[in-house]
């Protein structure tokens, strides 16, 4: 099966009704079914504490707040609607892209943090990571909005996950550059809206500037930006910069998904391709095709 997505709803539901004092190595035996996911990162992951400070629930307040949104989910067929749609998804790319090798991928999905402002306002209770191969991560507080967009947020994540798997378009740390980045969000969005449509397709944080010109322009003077330190600002925009003790570089939240869409939809409507055939398109030819038509 190459898409597990794991039985969070059991674990989450044993590690906040748990004693206290039980609560952390309940919750690292969890995160450890996906430490695959940070593979890369140099010395030993302290698990728990990444989850804390990537906006994961607390272990030490909010119990019932958090037990009662995990019953909002579990009442939504949250597990089973994104097993479903990965599915789906997953055969619309493989037909999309005859040859693609899909790896085995594990996704696991989280609530997160209901005390934490800056991911319950700019984030819009959601964030999501699917850029290393073989891995989704997506934390959620279950506001109706997210619930709604429950399939098109993974279906989103599988289009990152499988662009830049082995033999895909390749990330390098060293090399690659903001306009990768925000092409990704753009494709993924574009993925995700080719299947649920516009009004559930896009990332809720990238639509107040979808036709903001000044925004857009600003975001091409970074396109070429590279080191990952740099991204947040130029991708996510300011608000997440500075919650991360990043440099501001002058843009809204969401900045970079509202203009890696622009992007990418000037040149699927350009060629005829959709996003799933678009896949492993490289950015430039992306950028630069759309950039001739501006």
């Amino acid at each position: 099966m190459p898409i597990n997505v794991l039985d969070t709803y059991s674990a989450m539901k044993r590690i906040l009704s748990a004693p206290a004092a039980d609560r952390t190595e309940l919750l690292r035996s969890m995160l450890e079914l996906n430490r695959g996911m940070y593979r890369y990162q140099p010395g030993e992951l302290d698990l728990v504490a990444l989850h804390l400070q990537s906006s994961g629930f607390p272990i030490d307040r909010d119990e019932e707040r958090c037990l009662d949104a995990l019953e909002t989910l579990a009442a939504a067929g949250a597990w089973e609607r994104m097993r479903r749609a990965l599915d789906e998804a997953l055969a619309v790319l493989l037909e999309a892209a005859p040859g693609l090798e899909a790896p085995d991928i594990t996704v696991l999905f989280v609530l997160g943090d209901p005390g934490d402002e800056h991911f319950m306002g700019p984030c819009k209770g959601l964030t999501g990571f699917g850029g290393i191969s073989g891995h989704i991560s997506i934390t959620l507080w279950p506001y109706p909005e997210n619930v709604e967009r429950l399939e098109a947020t993974a279906v989103h994540e599988l289009h990152h996950n499988l662009r830049w798997s082995p033999g895909g378009v390749v990330w390098d740390p060293m090399t690659v550059t903001v306009g990768e980045h925000i092409v990704g969000e753009g494709l993924a969005d574009a993925f995700a809206r080719q299947l649920y449509g516009d009004e559930l397709g896009y990332a809720r944080i990238g639509v107040p500037h979808l036709h903001d010109d000044e925004v857009f322009a600003k975001v091409l003077t970074g396109l070429d930006v590279t080191g990952m330190q740099n991204f947040t600002a130029w991708v996510h925009g300011d608000p997440s910069a500075e919650r991360f003790g990043l440099t501001p570089v002058g843009l809204p939240m969401g900045a970079g998904y509202a203009a890696g869409n622009r992007l990418v939809d000037t040149y699927l409507a350009a060629t005829g391709l959709t996003a799933a055939e678009a896949l492993h398109t490289g950015s430039t030819e992306i950028i630069a095709a759309t950039l001739r038509r501006e």
